[in-house]
């Protein structure tokens, strides 16, 4: 069974969103000091490949609770939007012809916008990534469909150079106003997916935290169609 690891590593000094707290993973107790081995991790609940849940941006939004566990594992389709520029606004554009006429089909349950930026994970050109214009999300939220980006967000993120960000830029985040108020899951920061096929079950379950605004995942793709995909 051909599977695909898309869920970037958490560890000490990883990139988080900017303003974010940092992650820390120490060394609690040793095997040879106290017969185990045991780490200590301190970290927010959007660190990582994570899934945003409504209620992170919805007040009284659903909670990750809110969803079968069953809802993690996505029938996805992949949209190849390489090459990107820093900072490019997607449209409608770049759908298919098939989705933009005729919607998506009943199988599809998440949209993943593939525009390669996770090559750039670790470096300051990382927040200059491609962003889904307010149009573009308003469809995927309009047709029921979750959200997958191999970026810190779907909406713009700030640069390390202000200089950089467009005046033309949103500011009040609408693509997770669109996708959140939808009651749409939102999949970030996950990596690699140039080497996925365009149709994929992405596996993406979240820590069993109670009532979570989010949570860090561990992002499995396989082929739609390969033995035990669910």
């Amino acid at each position: 069974m051909t599977t695909y690891d898309c869920s970037q590593p958490l560890e000490s000094g990883m990139p988080v969103y900017p303003g974010d707290d940092p992650v820390t993973v120490r060394e609690d107790r040793t095997v040879a000091e106290d017969g185990s081995h045991l780490q200590a991790l301190e970290l927010t609940t959007h660190v990582g490949t994570h899934v945003d849940a409504p209620a992170h941006k919805i007040p009284e939004g659903p909670t990750l609770s809110a969803f079968e566990v069953s809802t993690f594992a996505f029938s996805a389709r992949v949209l190849d939007c390489t090459p990107c520029a820093d900072r490019q606004r997607l449209t409608r554009a770049v759908l298919p012809a098939s989705l933009r006429e005729d919607g998506p089909p009943e199988d599809l349950d998440l949209l993943v916008f593939a525009t390669g930026w996770s090559d750039h994970w670790g470096t300051e050109r990382y927040r200059d990534s491609p962003y889904l214009g307010a149009d573009l999300a308003a469809w995927c939220a309009d047709c029921g469909l979750h959200v997958g980006v191999d970026t810190f967000s779907p909406d713009p993120v700030p640069s390390a150079d202000p200089t950089r960000e467009a005046a033309e830029e949103p500011t009040d985040q609408p693509a997770h106003a669109a996708l959140c108020g939808a009651g749409r899951l939102i999949l970030e920061n996950l990596r690699g997916l140039e080497r996925l096929p365009e149709r994929v079950t992405l596996a993406a379950y979240p820590l069993a935290l109670a009532d979570a605004d989010g949570s860090p995942v561990r992002a499995v793709a396989r082929p739609r169609g390969d033995p035990g995909r669910g």
